[in-house]
């Protein structure tokens, strides 16, 4: 597997980078557009399967904290597959923390998406 570090939003794949901008602003519909039919997001354990669960889960998740977000690293693992780091800082418990989301792409559009502790 090869590992490319590059934390430039214009290098990742246009289905994860639209994705990622749909989704940190809670933008379900937008978000949407970059999904397989059969998507799978997993976050803190929890699966959430197909359009309509993770529609839901995209509105609805971090939205009763204030928060930013901001993109500080990413590499590809392969052509199908790649992760972002996500540091976010806010008014939620802890006020800091780090995300690995693990982006798994399939015909343009992301197939699964794995939420994880960065370095977990």
């Amino acid at each position: 597997m090869t590992h490319t570090s590059d934390p430039r939003a214009d290098q990742l794949p246009a289905a994860v980078s639209g994705f990622l901008s749909a989704s940190t602003v809670h933008d379900a519909d937008a978000a949407a557009a970059f999904l397989a039919d059969d998507v799978v997001v997993v976050d803190q354990g929890e699966s959430f399967r197909g359009l309509q669960e993770v529609h839901a889960f995209v509105r609805d998740a971090g939205a009763e904290f204030d928060y930013r977000t901001e993109q500080v690293g990413a590499h590809r693992v392969d052509d199908e597959h790649w992760v972002v780091v996500l540091r976010l800082e806010g008014g939620f418990p802890g006020g800091v923390a780090e995300l690995d989301y693990r982006f798994s792409v399939r015909d343009a559009r992301v197939s699964e998406l794995v939420i994880a502790n960065h370095l977990a």
